[in-house]
């Protein structure tokens, strides 16, 4: 379950951005999944939620952006998304829409980023 060791990481992050920028909450984090990352949305926020706990980021909006796969095919020189077809969750097997091929460079889905924090600061005039 590498959504755990994410989740982890994700808070870290975010938490680590927020003390550095004197934040008095975290109030939401935006993060981009690729598909082929082959993690659980849901369990990746419940393990957020878990983790955030007393600290900063807890009770903070989690909003998660799925990347879809994209790739060219060395073949048929196709460029865009996979096909419609399901992933299979185990063995991450992608080939050409187009052509059916499997020499292909992926371009997009393997990311896992923490795209923006939104966090409170404490007024200065007041």
């Amino acid at each position: 379950m590498h959504e755990l060791s994410m989740a982890d990481a994700i808070v870290k992050t975010a938490v680590d951005v927020a003390e550095k920028n004197e934040a008095q909450q975290i109030t939401e984090v935006t993060i981009e999944i690729g598909e082929l990352t082959l993690l659980n949305p849901e369990q990746l926020k419940f393990m957020i939620d878990v983790l955030s706990e007393n600290t900063l980021l807890e009770g903070a909006e989690i909003k998660i952006e799925l990347i879809p796969i994209e790739l060219v095919c060395e073949s048929c020189n196709y460029e865009g998304q996979r096909g419609q077809d399901e992933l299979d969750h185990y063995v991450p097997i992608v080939k050409c829409p187009k052509c059916g091929e499997g020499a292909i460079k992926i371009i997009k889905g393997r990311e896992c980023n923490v795209k923006t924090i939104k966090i409170e600061k404490e007024d200065e005039d007041a």
